[in-house]
């Protein structure tokens, strides 16, 4: 075979392993995006929107610090962003949100704007489950149907489901660093759970699924959403090749279960306006 002919013969192929790929590729429900304040000067809320679309992200769902940035996303793409309401006004009330009446009654205020789905993302404690300002919050979740979206680890997801069992919580990471079969045994004692896997790359180590992941998805698979968490600007600037990697993860998956983790959970429980 000649050379010319053979080096268009691995053109060919490689352009075809290209548009497979893409054919392949599941549209995404992004469970967990921020755009904060520090993000705001390098990325224009129209430049944030087409890095999602770049990366097939068509619908996120995003929280943000001040809540401002997540308006700014909301007001541009309202069928595309599901807007949660963070309670902090700065990254100064992380810490101390749970025990301050002025957080709660800016939640409450903003609150009534009625187009947010859900609280969070927040950080919480195993000891502060109590705490008075989460007692209002549940409030406000059960009266307006509305989740939580809490980054916590196991032992305080397990405090909160026992003590606010009218809230549904989409658990931020799966927890950062709870083991598959911790999360399986959770979603089976708990019907108001969900889990999204920001950030959690245990998922599929150098690429590929681990088997305990595997099986929980498919014993779950309308209980998981994926994420990629743009917790500081450089996390946007990578987004592309996060949602590739969790793309490759979900192409081990049966297709089935794939979708509904891509994609159709999160249009079930956050259908457009």
């Amino acid at each position: 075979m000649p050379r010319v002919t053979r080096v268009l013969l691995v053109l060919t192929i490689l352009v075809s392993a290209v548009e497979w790929a893409h054919a392949q590729a599941l549209p995404i429900f992004d469970a967990h995006i921020h755009y904060s304040q520090s993000d705001w000067d390098a990325l224009t809320p129209e430049r944030a929107l087409s890095v999602l679309a770049r990366a097939n992200v068509f619908r996120a769902l995003v929280s943000s610090t001040p809540d401002d940035g997540t308006l700014k996303l909301y007001h541009r793409a309202p069928r595309g962003i599901v807007p949660f309401l963070r309670p902090y006004r700065t990254r100064g009330d992380m810490g101390t949100w749970q025990h301050d009446p002025a957080v709660a009654a800016y939640v409450e205020e903003r609150i009534k704007r009625g187009i947010y789905r859900g609280i969070g993302e927040f950080h919480l404690s195993a000891g502060d489950v109590e705490a008075i300002v989460v007692k209002r919050f549940a409030k406000l979740a059960e009266d307006r149907n509305i989740f939580w979206q809490a980054h916590v680890d196991e032992v305080t997801v397990e405090k909160l489901l026992t003590l606010y069992p009218r809230v549904r919580i989409l658990w931020a990471h799966a927890g950062m660093s709870s083991s598959a079969m911790t999360v399986g045994q959770l979603l089976g004692r708990f019907p108001n759970l969900w889990v999204e896997l920001a950030i959690r790359t245990d998922v599929a180590p150098n690429g590929t699924l681990d088997p305990d992941w595997r099986a929980v998805f498919v014993k779950y698979p309308d209980r998981f959403m994926v994420g990629t968490d743009t917790w500081v600007t450089s996390r946007w600037e990578t987004l592309r090749e996060t949602m590739q990697a969790i793309q490759d993860w979900l192409a081990q998956l049966p297709r089935d279960v794939a979708e509904q983790i891509a994609h159709k959970n999160g249009e079930r429980l956050f259908p457009p306006p």
